[in-house]
């Protein structure tokens, strides 16, 4: 097996986990107008077929030890995301939504980031891209990210208004939002 291999199989299996998985969530009690979620959708969605385009050419090779590091950081962010979304367990949503029992998590992997799913797939991507070794990729991870930054940063006013500014203000003000260690 090959680490273009192993990426694409580790990406087909978490995609095919993930959609099936979303059966184990509350319904939504509250979400956001669909325009507000239309930019960081749309930007995902660009970013992803930039990362996925097949007509690329590749213009860096970093060599096969590389590449398996690099599969290893991909899985690393999808087992991230894994850990995350078992944790917060039935508060899962794929969209910005406040369920009945809506509360602020702040254990696990939401100990170290606010948003560690997003964490675990900007990182899972960028180990992609640069597994890749297409401009086009490294493109559709930064697309990617930054729709995943605009997502964050709805949820996070959406659940202040939701929740309350001190519940989730105290949460912000402990915990970074993407990156660990990073800015709060």
């Amino acid at each position: 097996m090959t680490p273009e291999i192993a990426i694409v199989i580790a990406w087909g299996l978490w995609t095919a986990s993930w959609i099936g998985a979303a059966r184990w969530a509350d319904p939504a009690a509250k979400r956001p107008a669909l325009g507000r979620e239309l930019v960081y959708r749309i930007t995902t969605v660009v970013g992803a077929l930039l990362l996925l385009d097949p007509f690329d050419v590749r213009v860096w090779r970093l060599g096969v030890g590389i590449d398996w590091v690099l599969v290893g950081l991909a899985l690393a962010g999808l087992l991230f995301t894994w850990w995350a979304r078992l944790h917060l367990g039935r508060l899962w949503s794929s969209s910005v939504t406040k369920k009945a029992d809506h509360r602020v998590i702040d254990t696990g992997p939401y100990a170290i980031v606010r948003h560690p799913i997003y964490t675990g797939i900007i990182a899972a991507v960028f180990a992609t891209a640069i597994a890749k070794g297409a401009l086009s990729g490294i493109a559709g991870a930064l697309a990617i990210a930054f729709g995943f930054w605009i997502k964050a940063r709805l949820e996070e006013r959406f659940l202040r208004e939701e929740l309350g500014p001190e519940a989730y203000g105290s949460y912000r003000r402990r915990v970074p939002m993407l990156v660990p260690f990073g800015p709060k």
